[in-house]
């Protein structure tokens, strides 16, 4: 089964060219792991991880806070390219981040800013698998204190610096928790 993995961080790279070329390699990683990337549909490191996707003949999905075309590109003035499908939820950014964290089976962070603290406390809430890029910068950087603080647990977060451990390892603490939700469902009665 291929998962959704969205690609959560900053839509204006504030981290610098290293970041680039790290999101670019979890776009990467996410295609040749067999899995799908999602993200927002927007500009920046998201962008980036989803043109690594491409070069990779990954899939890639975009979630837009526009109601349509017209209004992501001249509204919100949002990229199209390399995302295979865009879904318009009219929502804004608000919205659009609970509905793309809600759609994905795990959800990645890189160097973010506020949008990316939405997804990740949505993400912690919804109790999806989590993997933080360590040493990104921005926002992800107060994730660990975010969780201390919460006294909610740690969730099911890993961490690493590697994108390509990253991306392995969220995707088998995915199919863990997949496994471990469908044996709780027990058998279907026919």
């Amino acid at each position: 089964m291929k998962y959704k993995i969205c690609v959560s961080g900053a839509a204006v790279n504030i981290c610098g060219p290293k970041m680039e070329k790290l999101s670019l390699e979890i776009g990467k990683e996410i295609a040749r792991q067999g899995q799908v990337l999602i993200n927002g549909a927007t500009t920046g490191l998201p962008a980036v991880a989803a043109k690594g996707a491409k070069m990779e003949k990954g899939v890639c999905i975009g979630i837009s806070p526009a109601m349509g075309l017209r209004e992501h590109i001249g509204k919100y003035r949002l990229p199209t390219e390399n995302l295979d499908l865009i879904v318009y939820t009219g929502f804004g950014y608000t919205g659009r981040n609970l509905f793309l964290i809600r759609s994905s089976d795990a959800v990645v962070f890189v160097c973010g800013r506020i949008g990316t603290l939405n997804e990740f406390t949505s993400a912690f809430e919804d109790r999806k698998p989590i993997g933080i890029l360590l040493g990104s910068g921005g926002t992800t950087e107060y994730f660990d204190d975010i969780i201390r603080t919460a006294k909610r647990g740690n969730g099911f977060v890993i961490y690493d610096a590697d994108p390509k451990m990253l991306i392995k390892r969220l995707i088998k603490l995915t199919a863990e928790m997949q496994n471990n939700h469908n044996k709780k469902k027990g058998p279907k009665k026919g």
